[in-house]
């Protein structure tokens, strides 16, 4: 299958699941195959995750639109992404809101994605790299939305506290080896949790998630 039907086909499946069509045109905005490798071009809109190195992935097609349309997003929200990667889910991102945050513990991931970003014109996104002990960005928050492309084995408190109220968080949470996606709504009067499936993401490193 060359890569502009398997293009076709996998936003053909994604359009039957995703209601939020601003997520679908979103991600038909983005040349995903400019954000793998070059040996894996030619799979890059196989609705799987797939190696970009130093042990790390580049999410599955579905389970990112899925993240995304949890989100809520509105155009004016600024957004924080754990776990910037080749810059993929930023980029999505940047076509739906005003600001993206993402953050990258990887440096030769974290100048991947900054290079890839301002090749490709997104404006309206900033990488940083981060110490694997820091949970987030706090120069910038709060948040109206957090995703994290990582499995924790609990909310971080660190998080949660860089959302604005009404702000939602979307994290795997679980073991380092099977994780439930979840949807945490921070309000005044108490969080609300919404499980949204099961999940596997390699694991959130630093303050409030895992050691190493």
């Amino acid at each position: 299958m060359d890569i502009e039907t398997a293009r076709a086909h996998l936003f053909k499946h994604l359009s039957r699941d995703i209601r939020d069509m601003r997520v679908i045109e979103a991600m038909q905005s983005v040349p995903r195959e400019l954000f793998v490798p070059e040996t894996l071009r030619e799979v890059a809109y196989d609705d799987r995750p797939l190696s970009i190195g130093y042990g790390q992935t580049i999410s599955q097609p579905s389970m990112v639109a899925m993240m995304i349309e949890a989100l809520d997003l509105k155009e004016t929200d600024k957004v924080l992404e754990l776990g910037a990667g080749s810059g993929y889910v930023a980029a999505i991102l940047s076509h739906m809101v005003e600001r993206v945050i993402t953050v990258e513990i990887v440096p030769e991931l974290a100048d991947f994605a900054a290079s890839a970003l301002a090749e490709l014109g997104y404006a309206n996104i900033d990488v940083h790299l981060v110490p694997k002990s820091t949970l987030g960005y706090m120069p910038e928050a709060p948040y109206d939305a957090i995703i994290v492309s990582a499995g924790a084995p609990t909310a971080p408190p660190l998080l949660l506290a860089q959302l604005k109220w009404h702000g939602r968080l979307v994290i795997p949470i679980g073991s380092r080896w099977q994780q439930e996606l979840t949807k945490i709504t921070r309000l005044p009067e108490g969080d609300v949790v919404e499980s949204l499936g099961a999940c596997y993401f390699v694991p959130l490193l630093g303050e409030g998630a895992w050691k190493g």
